[in-house]
């Protein structure tokens, strides 16, 4: 038996050129069969064919409009801050105090209740009934950036 490292090949063999009459082995019908779809020459099927009945493509519902890629704010609620005892809130506050799940994300503060919070307020956004309520009990809103995740490149010693 011949090893596979003892085989005599040829990498660089021709391509069998069929349709060159009987007798050079590839005519007729050219190894594509007789009659039928995929034995004609021409522009070939799309993908999505299904052989004359109606395409899956065609068949399945389609969803309306588009997806929006951008991830909705964390929302807390007006009443909640008074949980935060500190001048300032920020969204490293609101992290500590538990009321986001991280710190890296917008937040936007809705009304809903009554609170007595007099502090400077500053997150992504804030509803207007919010505000005018901050600034009616003394407090202030500043609107500001969404804090960057900090890199997590690891320091080698």
């Amino acid at each position: 038996m011949t090893k596979y490292n003892e085989l005599n090949t040829n990498a660089n063999r021709d391509k069998k050129r069929v349709g060159r009459g009987i007798s050079a082995g590839g005519g007729k019908t050219a190894g594509r069969g007789t009659k039928g779809q995929n034995s004609r020459t021409g522009k070939k099927l799309r993908p999505t064919f299904a052989g004359g009945q109606r395409e899956l493509v065609k068949a399945v519902p389609k969803l309306k409009g588009f997806k929006s890629l951008r991830s909705p704010a964390q929302v807390v609620y007006a009443d909640q801050l008074d949980v935060v005892k500190t001048a300032i809130i920020d969204n490293a506050k609101l992290y500590e105090a538990g009321l986001i799940q991280t710190p890296y994300h917008a937040v936007k503060i809705i009304a809903r209740g009554e609170f007595a919070c007099k502090a400077t307020i500053k997150t992504q956004g804030m509803s207007r009934s919010v505000i005018a309520q901050l600034e009616k009990n003394g407090g202030k809103f500043e609107s500001v950036a969404t804090p960057l995740l900090p890199p997590s490149s690891k320091k080698k010693e």
